[in-house]
């Protein structure tokens, strides 16, 4: 069979995203990293593989202690409700198309009518990326849309930020008013959830009130700080002047969606849908489970704040704190035993994490995206954030006060 010596050329959106591709790996190669940005690279993973093995330490100790029958641990899969379990994982779908939603309210001030498909596709293999590459596949999301809707990426970049005070505040609120709900009878709090809450309420006290003030600050004063941001850069070459007002311009019109009194609404109704749909989704996965089907709606906010926050700490394809969170939570709390609280957890990181990536695979290799372009995908938008970043280090270190 001859196979023919033309190359077939990819089209439409699969193209653009396989050409910005080359563009940036070719015509732009990447440079050799500095010592001390390896060095923090290398630092960041030690990090996370030392909190995941007393992540796993934890757990195993805990079997051990316990006597941890696998066999009742097989079996409380079998009790599983699966309609109510079917019913988590579409709630736990829908939160993507959610988050799409959202995300076009922010893409307005740049593009009129963005696609909701477009965005619904990048929202969906951005999480995949999370899922397979940990923390770092965040960057993959709003690259994607960068390119697929011909914006800046510093734009996007700001985008994602509004969007996790969006959800950071939304957390909080949650939180609080579950704490304060808390039933003492029902829920007993061990000495590390004790110290978690003790210690960590002031801190997300300060936290909620920092993210306040970046609203405010971007509702009220953004030309403003753009204004004397580029004043104070004056001093520099005049290339890169522009260039890093370029990255400042964008990045302050991709949070212009705070600006406006109808986006500020639009955001803070799809946010409350966005949650809604999570708290429904682990409402519905209580239920399923007979051991925790007496859940009370401020047990099941007790529980979903306290998995947000371990959600931070992830391991690339197994998760990590929301499992170990998940089973604190269950066991100290609630008074589960091991094996249903473990049975809980696995289900959890199934539906909520897990459920999106062979939609997100699916949707990443119709745009061309293997495993190794998505590799290098989430590789080139890692090299632009830290193009943007070394810019504006780079800024502030020649600029006097």
């Amino acid at each position: 069979m001859i196979r023919s010596s033309r190359e077939v050329k990819p089209s439409g959106m699969q193209g653009s995203i396989l050409a910005r591709l080359r563009r940036d790996r070719g015509a732009n190669p990447p440079a050799e990293k500095p010592p001390g940005r390896s060095r923090r690279r290398v630092w960041r993973w030690v990090v996370l593989l030392i909190l995941s093995a007393a992540a796993m330490f934890w757990l195993l100790q805990r079997w051990r202690d316990m006597q941890f029958e696998w066999k009742a641990f097989a079996t409380s899969f079998l009790s599983l409700d699966w309609r109510w379990a079917a019913g988590s994982i579409v709630l736990s779908l829908l939160t993507y198309y959610g988050r799409a939603l959202r995300w076009r309210v922010m893409l307005r001030p740049l593009v009129p009518h963005p696609s909701r498909w477009r965005l619904f596709s990048a929202t969906a293999i951005g999480f995949t990326a999370v899922v397979l590459l940990g923390r770092p596949g965040e960057l993959v999301r709003p690259y994607l849309i960068a390119t697929k809707e011909k914006v800046p990426f510093s734009s996007q970049l700001a985008a994602w930020f509004l969007e996790r005070i969006c959800d950071l505040l939304a957390v909080l609120v949650v939180f609080g008013v579950a704490l304060t709900q808390l039933d003492p009878a029902r829920a007993r709090v061990g000495p590390a959830l004790r110290w978690i809450l003790e210690t960590g309420g002031w801190a997300l006290g300060v936290l909620g009130a920092a993210c306040l003030l970046v609203l405010v600050m971007l509702r009220w004063f953004s030309d403003t700080m753009r204004r004397r941001i580029l004043d104070g850069l004056s001093f520099l070459p005049e290339a890169h002047h522009r260039r890093l007002g370029r990255i400042i311009t964008g990045f302050i019109d991709g949070a212009s969606a705070a600006k406006t009194r109808a986006s500020v609404i639009w955001l803070f109704l799809y946010t409350v849908l966005e949650w809604v749909l999570v708290t429904l989704c682990f409402a519905f996965l209580m239920r399923a489970y007979p051991a925790t089907a007496g859940f009370a709606l401020r047990d099941v906010l007790v529980f979903m704040g306290f998995v947000a926050f371990g959600s931070i700490f992830q391991i690339p394809g197994v998760g990590g704190g929301v499992q170990v969170v998940a089973i604190l939570v269950l066991t100290q709390m609630y008074g589960l035993r091991m094996e249903m609280a473990t049975s809980i957890a696995v289900m959890l990181w199934c539906i909520t994490f897990v459920g999106i990536v062979p939609i997100g695979l699916a949707l990443a290799f119709h745009e061309g995206l293997s495993w190794k372009r998505l590799r290098q995908l989430e590789e080139t938008a890692a090299a632009e954030a830290s193009a943007v970043s070394a810019e504006v280090d780079e800024a502030g270190a020649n600029t006097t006060i």
